[in-house]
């Protein structure tokens, strides 16, 4: 018979065999742990797509039950085609986040294609560095914007005309910063890729921090706490140590935690200085507020007050990347995925200073389309940053912010009137107007607030027709930031590249790597190789098609 004892000894070995985790089953007590929130209305977000099992195991040792992916994404439609004769101008907010590349990088290297979703293409584009000018300190403005026209790669019937920004790189020191380390500590960021991941980004930003600065950690995860006081930055033994004893378990109790953090930001204020919170998380909220609006809501608040939020995302299976780039967006910050150690590196110690320091608030382009010279154009990307027309002079419309030396691309790609590759047929009855600034593509215009104004500058300039550049004569950058523009929209199903696959992708690629000092360049052709591998082949084309 079976000894009762021996059933108590040998328990947990049947817990783990059956992939339970027999310490979380203690420590947690499952009346205290809220069920999982259904996907957000807000953001109109999707769950992934569960893998398939692979076939089924006798009973008596068959696998634990694999749990279905509850990363949400935004839905995300392609910009459609524009007429010019329907709609001239196109605006749209600045975005500065990277979140979409390094986790679609995740993806490919885990040996799976990212939900479409989940690939906003000016994320990608903007992931990498291009050789645009920066202005300089103390010039009339922190921003310095220019244009650039050639050939589409993938149809040499239109044109690719790029909208480029760059951001001043000060050369004095930035100012003193107040931050606050808002930490999830829950039991889902056990993980390697998840709470020591964050804990050595942490350690990293902590050794660039100065004796005027001052950190303070807030973790949450089933109820809210302060692990570290408002320290100075130089105490870095202090800081260094606070992080390390982070350990995680419990539920996720996000919004008390922001609430707090929110607190200690507030009470160490420094008027003039960096105040902001830095969010690193693997999920979203599921105790407590966890409605998406109420959330924004607060933030805004606490954007109005100078308090900034960043968001940092980790791990994968609870990622709520809509609700993170949500808050980034309404907190005046970034939101970033970081899917390694050396992506940490880059953002938190090689880079500290554009994802600390705004130097322009609410920046938003807009581009009027000359019809005498463009009959159709489609904006590749920022789906879910576009503004109403009227929105572009308004100033109490949010927009984008940007960093001390952040570059910002977009790329558009145009039809000119008369060329025989566009989108749709000319109409019959409405011949192309023969419109006065007749040797102009485009006219941009940019508006920016600088921190702590109120009312917007206006930057404007004229993107003239002999701009455009022969295919051959194309600078390298233009010719990247196509390839991975067209790479993402191969991720997307490649509606709007036709033939041009991932092998012309890598072409272009190779052909325009450059000096490439830091290898970003030479990665992400490893990254193409991957998702072709990955992508199903087209079926035969039959006999009469």
């Amino acid at each position: 018979m079976f000894q009762p004892r021996l059933a108590l000894l040998i328990a947990p070995l049947l817990l783990s065999a059956c992939g339970t985790h027999y310490n979380d089953a203690r420590e947690v007590d499952p009346s205290q742990v809220a069920p999982a929130p259904a996907p957000n209305v807000a953001v109109r977000a999707k769950l992934a797509t569960p893998q398939p099992l692979g076939g089924a195991m006798p009973m008596s040792v068959r696998a634990p039950v694999q749990e279905a992916s509850r990363d949400r994404y935004a839905d995300l439609e392609a910009n459609p085609v524009q007429l010019v004769s329907d709609a001239p101008v196109s605006t749209f907010s600045i975005d500065v986040d990277t979140g979409a590349y390094t986790n679609v990088r995740r993806f490919l290297n885990d040996g799976e294609l990212p939900p479409q979703d989940a690939v906003r293409s000016e994320e990608l584009i903007n992931y990498f560095h291009y050789a645009y000018p920066h202005p300089k300190e103390g010039a009339e403005h922190p921003l310095d914007i220019r244009s650039a026209v050639a050939p589409t790669p993938w149809n040499p019937d239109t044109l690719l005309l790029r909208v480029s920004v760059s951001a001043v790189l000060p050369e004095t020191p930035r100012p003193p910063a107040n931050l606050v380390f808002l930490l999830d500590t829950s039991g889902s960021m056990h993980g390697p890729d998840r709470l020591p991941l964050l804990k050595k980004g942490l350690r990293m930003l902590t050794r660039q921090l100065r004796a005027d600065d001052r950190v303070a950690i807030v973790t949450y995860a089933g109820s809210s706490g302060l692990a570290l006081k408002a320290t100075p930055g130089d105490h870095s033994g202090d800081i260094l140590a606070a992080i390390d004893g982070l350990e995680a378990g419990g539920s996720t109790a996000g919004a008390s935690g922001i609430t707090l953090a929110y607190e200690v930001a507030a009470q160490n204020y420094i008027q003039g200085g960096i105040n902001r919170v830095l969010l690193g998380t693997d999920g979203d909220f599921n105790v407590g507020l966890t409605d998406t609006d109420a959330l924004i809501d607060m933030v805004s608040q606490q954007r109005k007050r100078g308090i900034a939020l960043t968001t940092l995302g980790f791990g994968r299976g609870n990622l709520n990347e809509a609700m993170m780039e949500q808050l980034a967006d309404k907190g005046d910050g970034q939101y970033a995925y970081i899917d390694n150690a050396a992506e940490a590196n880059r953002l938190l110690a090689q880079q500290v200073d554009a994802t600390l320091f705004t130097v322009a608030r609410d920046v938003k382009i807009q581009v009027e389309f000359n019809p005498g010279q463009v009959r159709e154009y489609r904006l590749i990307g920022y789906e879910n940053r576009l503004l109403a027309r009227e929105d572009f002079n308004n100033d109490a419309v949010d927009a984008g912010e940007v960093g001390a030396g952040h570059q910002v691309t977009a790329l558009y790609e145009l039809v000119p009137v008369g060329s025989k590759g566009g989108f749709t047929d000319p109409l019959r009855y409405q011949p192309e107007a023969n419109q006065p600034h007749g040797n102009e593509l485009a006219f941009l215009r940019l508006r920016y607030k600088r921190p702590g104004e109120e009312q917007s500058r206006l930057l404007e300039q004229v993107v003239p027709v002999d701009a455009i550049l022969p295919a051959a004569k194309m600078d390298d950058d233009l010719r990247f930031a196509a390839a991975v523009a067209a790479f993402a929209e191969n991720l997307r199903g490649g509606k709007y590249v036709h033939a041009f696959g991932y092998p012309e992708v890598k072409r272009l690629a190779q052909g325009a790597r450059g000096e490439d000092p830091n290898g970003e360049r030479g990665a992400f052709l490893g990254l193409i190789d991957l998702a072709a591998g990955l992508t199903p082949a087209a079926p035969p084309t039959r006999s009469g098609e």
